[in-house]
């Protein structure tokens, strides 16, 4: 039979763009109005709040999320290399931010491990390059709590004239002036991505990448809190290999770990394990999760100040975080330029943190997000907090999944937990001067448990897929050892090359029929297959374009047991000392046979069919090296007498051969080179013969 293909009306794309482009640049009363709406998803849905359905969850889920982020923020501020103040600062301007401009319902916005690390390395190499010493370890003033007296680690100012930064400007200054810098660049980057709609980009970070590059940067993570655990003064180290010379220094300097500070920290780690532990099993009967961290950083302050642990013990501790905001300031412009290459990858991971999660939790709810405006929403989530000494935020998965269990509804959630971090802000953060950051370590180590069981998840991900497996292995082992920034550009790079090693190297296979039935199936893969005399049926698994026609080559001649070139030129070769021993006179060959003995041998035992049929199923599509690759073997197997049929090509496949000129100029012999079913083709081989 024969199916006939529909006639596409031909768009005239240059009148589609200007049609659109006209649409795009008129302004109507409604259109600015949607506008609006769509920029501010909050006044779609805030109108039509269900209060009495909705604000029980809410502000439930907004008060344990607030209570958790507190104590998480404090101890992030390590990782950043900035005070604890401006942690605080980040978590309550991205919660508002998000709140106005987010479309998932449940996602919780704001510092996260990963993205403080991130920003954490770029603020190291920069205080390095500008003179200053990384050891934050010297003992802290005593600070009055206001905005304007640094600790005395931080008293060390100077005329900077490095980046246009010519005014007096100490450590403390200059690391959050970087970190604002680079938090201004990476939402300027994710908001140029969503005008473009680049979000396309996230696809090239599989999961494997991703898993890879969590796991990779939570071994940092734990690295750069050991010195903190065991009380050690270490130079914080920085560029490649970050995690190596962190350990060797670690041991070098263990004889003068602290006593204070190691006991703090085993108490502190087996309370909090314990605590998840027991919340993990028993959390269908809690209504929501114990606030372990909060109580772990009550008690341990007020054991630290009324014990006097950094007098006595010399224990490390936050020092003075003051109350209220400090006036807004605009991020230096001459330091993007230092920071605009970091800023790319920080962009991207946050996106791709934040979409992810927000498309995880609109399935689970029944629910659609809208991914541009996520990353709008994430971007100046970035941009107007850096003008308030925040810096680049994030979706977090440990507080987004305390969201959902706690009985969230919407993002007046995160309306609360801001209100909490406020509260924070404005009275109590001077009560945690005397907090150890050992304590702060112990937080962040035992908030990673879930990336470090990936470990366990290895033997399991190898047995589903080997690939995935590798690409998971070479993207952690490259975060931790070199740096998370290349370790993810590494694992970008390499899931990209696996994927093409294997469009390069795919499964060949000869077909041979399923008994009484018109299938036909890999006669290496399943038992009781028959095969079609004078017919052989050839499998290609993948598209066939430039990296592997190869490797087709091969695979088709290896299978069918034959090279046509190889056997066109035998046969030529015969047919010369043919005629040369014809003209000699000789009736006997040069092998010692009769004419008719040679006619017999010109005709190989090896070709034992007379059709071949290519699948072309898995085909997806055909460049101009596999048209030219399909013309090729048409015209080999011709001189031998074999017939080419290709059997269930797809449209595109179908009109790459018609432009390639596969079927010859007016498609004549179309019917009888393509079929739509490798049955039709076998059977037409049949009545050919």
């Amino acid at each position: 039979f024969v199916m006939e293909r529909k006639t596409h009306v031909k768009i005239n794309r240059k009148e589609v763009m200007l049609a659109k482009l006209r649409k795009s640049c008129s302004c109507t009363p409604k259109k600015l109005k949607n506008f609006v709406m769509d920029f501010l998803p909050v006044l779609r849905w805030l109108p039509k709040y269900q209060c009495k359905e909705y604000i029980w969850g809410d502000v439930m889920s907004g008060l344990v999320i607030g209570i958790i982020l507190v104590p998480q923020a404090i101890a992030y501020s390590l990782l950043a290399g900035l005070k604890p103040i401006y942690s605080l600062y980040t978590s309550f301007f991205a919660n508002i931010i998000y709140f106005l401009m987010g479309t998932s319902r449940h996602v919780s916005v704001g510092i996260f491990s990963l993205i403080s690390l991130m920003v954490g390395q770029v603020v190291d190499r920069e205080l390095l390059l500008a003179g200053f010493d990384l050891n934050d370890d010297a003992p802290p003033g005593l600070g009055d709590g206001s905005l304007q007296n640094d600790s005395l680690s931080n008293t060390t100012a100077f005329n900077l004239t490095l980046a246009g930064m010519n005014a007096e400007c100490g450590k403390e200054c200059y690391a959050i002036g970087i970190a604002t810098a680079l938090t201004f660049v990476a939402g300027v980057y994710q908001v140029l991505m969503g005008i473009f709609r680049l979000g396309f980009v996230s696809m090239y970070l599989s999961e494997s990448v991703l898993d890879g590059f969590a796991t990779g940067a939570s071994l940092t993570i734990l690295t750069a809190q050991v010195k903190y655990l065991i009380g050690i003064k270490i130079p914080r180290s920085q560029g490649h290999g970050m995690l190596v010379i962190t350990w060797i220094n670690i041991f070098r300097n263990i004889s003068q770990a602290n006593l204070c500070d190691v006991i703090t920290s085993a108490i502190c780690i087996v309370v909090l394990v314990t605590a998840k532990e027991l919340g993990d099993r028993y959390k269908h009967k809690l209504k929501f999760p114990l606030p372990t961290e909060l109580v772990v950083i009550v008690v341990a302050t007020l054991v630290s100040h009324y014990g006097k642990l950094n007098e006595v013990y010399a224990s490390s501790v936050s020092g003075a975080i003051p109350t209220g905001f400090i006036p807004p300031k605009v991020p230096h412009f001459n330091l993007m330029f230092r920071v605009a290459l970091d800023a790319l990858p920080l962009a991207i991971v946050s996106f791709v943190f934040t979409v992810s999660l927000s498309e995880m939790c609109a399935k689970k709810y029944a629910y659609t997000i809208r991914a541009n405006q996520e990353m709008f929403a994430v971007g100046f989530c970035n941009i107007i907090p850096s003008f308030f000494h925040s810096f680049a935020t994030s979706a977090a998965l440990a507080k987004t999944l305390v969201k959902t269990s706690t009985g969230c509804q919407t993002q007046v959630s995160g309306v609360i937990s801001a209100m909490v971090v406020l509260l924070v802000l404005l009275f109590l953060a001077p009560l945690f001067y005397s907090l150890q950051k050992c304590v702060l370590a112990c937080i962040i180590i035992v908030s990673l448990r879930g990336a470090l069981r990936k470990f366990r998840d290895v033997p399991a991900r190898y047995h589903v897929n080997k690939v995935d497996t590798l690409v998971w292995v070479v993207t952690m082992a490259a975060s931790a050892l070199i740096s998370t920034e290349i370790g993810l550009l590494v694992g970008i790079v390499f899931s990209m090359i696996c994927i093409i090693v294997q469009t390069q190297r795919p499964r060949a296979a000869l077909l041979g029929q399923i008994q009484d039935t018109s299938f036909y199936e890999d006669s290496l893969e399943y038992e009781n297959l028959s095969s079609i005399p004078k017919v052989k049926i050839f499998r290609f698994e993948a598209p066939l374009y430039y990296a592997n026609r190869n490797y087709f080559l091969k695979s088709l001649y290896r299978l069918t047991n034959l090279d046509p070139n190889l056997e066109a030129a035998r046969r030529k070769k015969y047919e010369k000392k043919e005629k040369q021993h014809r003209k000699k006179g000789d009736h006997t060959t040069a092998n010692g046979l009769g004419t008719r003995e040679n006619t017999l041998q010109l005709v190989p035992k090896q070709i034992d069919f007379q059709t071949l049929v290519v699948d072309c199923s898995s085909i997806s599509f055909l460049d101009t090296t596999g048209v030219n690759t399909l013309k090729e073997i048409l015209k080999d197997y011709k001189d031998l007498n074999i017939s080419v049929l290709l059997a269930c090509c797809n449209p595109a496949v179908i009109d790459s051969l018609k432009r390639g000129g596969y079927f010859g100029k007016d498609f004549g012999n179309m019917q009888e080179m393509l079929f739509y079913s490798i049955h039709n083709a076998v059977q037409f081989a049949k009545d050919q013969k």
